[in-house]
């Protein structure tokens, strides 16, 4: 049997190394995770009850088309129902993007080093991927006009960038798509978005009412803590929405997921003490970077990445043996880099702590 020209070359997409198998495999009994950018403090004890509650539901097929999530979530932005999509995951929704508007010998533009199933799902349809290199690890959105063509359908800008942390500013991106052509859809993916209070980032959600070929992408599984349910969302315009959804699966969001949604994004008061928590972390790690002498990218995000000025492999290889798991640049294109998650004051202690003592063990880059 031969599968798809178009995948045999593809790589797998390697998740951050689970807690358990890191215990497992060498013997720890404590083991803190900072690789996947999950909210270290959970999620909102309402959506906690909201999956309980639920439970009594478990043999039923959930709402495929979301409607009371959907209810929820137009209530909240001041949007339409009929702008909105659910995927497991925004990365679900990044496959229908690509499926619903890309053939063979198509063209998509994108930023590279960026979240890379944005070019594993154009592949998989068969497209020609355009990678235009960061510039100081943000998008180079004049390369990357300029690389627009008559075959190009999508560009993608992740913002903020995933995985150097760094954004396009508001300006950056309106001069841009004012020039980017009316046919090209822009793909403006804010996984982190809640995050960032930084009045310099465009907020996609106005940035799509006035913009017809713009859909901004978000999830609940970064600041709203609902990773493991697999949730997240597409908001554009109607004609770009219903193209999307006639290639969405049926019933691709569960029940659980639709009622912890809902009730999460009713409790923006966790989300608020989440973002304060979260920018005292930065400022932790920004502070000890500096006191170590590393360079790191402005983050935005929930994580860092910092230059360690060694081979990352080696710090990434140390800091898991002290029961540190972050993520080594060596597997995102910058091999004296690695990323961290921000996590609890407690975590970031000890992952400065663990740091420092690698620091002195492994021997800096020639």
């Amino acid at each position: 049997m031969q599968p798809k020209q178009t995948i045999i070359h593809l790589p797998v997409y390697q998740p951050g190394k689970p807690i358990e198998a890191v215990k497992r495999e060498l013997g720890l009994s404590e083991v803190i995770k900072l690789a996947s950018n999950e909210n270290p403090f959970g999620c909102s004890p309402k959506a906690k009850e909201a999956i309980v509650a639920e439970l009594e539901t478990a043999s039923l097929y959930p709402d495929g088309g979301a409607i009371e999530l959907t209810a929820a979530l137009a209530e909240h932005f001041g949007v339409q129902p009929n702008q909105i999509i659910f995927g497991a995951g925004s990365d679900d929704v990044i496959l229908m993007i690509a499926r619903a508007y890309l053939v063979q010998g198509d063209e998509t533009v994108m930023a590279t080093h960026t979240f890379p199933q944005y070019k594993h799902n154009c592949e998989i349809e068969g497209a020609v991927c355009i990678e235009v290199p960061l510039q100081d690890g943000k998008h180079d959105l004049p390369a990357m006009l300029a690389k627009i063509s008559d075959k190009t359908k999508i560009v993608w800008v992740c913002n903020p960038n995933n995985p150097t942390g760094t954004v396009v500013a508001k300006a950056e991106l309106e001069e841009f798509l004012q020039q980017v052509p009316s046919s090209v859809l822009v793909v403006l993916d804010e996984a982190y978005i809640e995050y960032c209070s930084s009045p310099e980032l465009s907020d996609g959600i106005e940035v799509i009412s006035r913009y017809k070929n713009v859909i901004t992408l978000r999830t609940f599984s970064k600041i709203y803590g609902l990773a493991s349910l697999r949730i997240g969302y597409g908001v554009g315009h109607p004609d770009v929405i219903h193209a999307i959804n006639q290639v969405r699966e049926p019933f691709n969001t569960n029940r659980f997921a639709q009622a912890a949604a809902k009730a999460a994004v009713k409790d923006q008061d966790f989300i608020a003490y989440c973002r304060e928590q979260n920018a005292k972390g930065i400022a932790y790690l920004t502070g000890e970077f500096k006191r170590l002498g590393l360079d790191y990218f402005p983050a935005y995000g929930n994580f860092i990445m910092v230059d360690v000025s060694r081979p990352a492999k080696e710090v990434f290889d140390s800091l898991l043996r002290k029961g540190l798991i972050v993520r080594g640049g060596h597997a995102l294109g910058y091999p004296t880099k690695i990323r961290v998650t921000i996590g609890s004051a407690e975590q970031n202690a000890k992952f400065i702590a663990a740091l420092e003592q690698v620091l002195q063990e492994v021997a800096v880059q020639a």
